[in-house]
């Protein structure tokens, strides 16, 4: 798959977690589940349920790494795996679990992992690593991710490194004001299709703390 037409299909993708279309019906976009202890502005803490995540590692920059990871996290859902499970190539996107397909969720979440990147697809809440469907593509890991409690900062913007690393600073600003310390390294998620407006995409920076702190 050439970097042009990767591209165009995280485009699709990222639509369908827009807009939530499923065969042209408008469908609930299933997010990750978390709890709000406290919001102050544009920055929140929360904690999180567990989850399982579809995870390629990917090298590169923070801004082409979505497009190189996307093609084999998105083959996965669509079948690639030793289920055979599909989902109609018009509609990557948010559906209920009919046999063995994979629903789309929200947000596809990306981190750095050494000199390389982590980019996730988060899998829908009623499955679990024993009832999702192996991966054909060695590259795709499947991941179960603990309950977490998190500081996040949301923002909308173009997908920069600039936007990511400017909201980031703040976002640890605001920690070290707060009197929190991050327990891990940060994760961006971006949760719109890159046609919609700049200003318009929502986009968040989440710090992992550790969950006996409180602050």
């Amino acid at each position: 798959m050439n970097e042009r037409v990767a591209s165009r299909w995280f485009g699709l993708v990222l639509a369908g977690l827009a807009f939530g279309m499923v065969g042209g019906v408008a469908m609930a976009t299933e997010e990750a589940a978390y709890t709000v202890e406290k919001t102050d502005g544009d920055f929140q803490v929360r904690q999180y349920s567990p989850q399982v995540v579809a995870e390629i590692l990917v090298d590169g920059t923070l801004e082409d790494v979505g497009n190189k990871a996307f093609g084999p996290l998105f083959r996965y859902i669509s079948g690639a795996n030793q289920a055979q499970g599909k989902i109609p190539m018009t509609a990557p996107v948010t559906q209920q679990r009919d046999g063995e397909k994979i629903a789309m969720t929200a947000p596809v979440g990306q981190e750095a992992v050494g000199n390389r990147w982590a980019v996730t697809f988060m899998m829908p809440a009623n499955t679990t690593l024993e009832t999702l469907p192996v991966p054909t593509d060695e590259r795709v890991r499947l991941r179960a991710v603990p309950a977490r409690r998190v500081v996040a900062v949301r923002y909308s913007g173009a997908w920069s490194q600039h936007g990511y690393e400017h909201h980031l600073a703040e976002l640890r600003e605001w920690m070290k004001a707060q009197g929190l310390a991050a327990a891990g390294d940060p994760v961006w998620a971006r949760y719109d299709a890159p046609f919609k407006p700049w200003f318009l995409r929502r986009n968040e920076i989440l710090v992992p703390l550790e969950q006996g702190e409180r602050n």
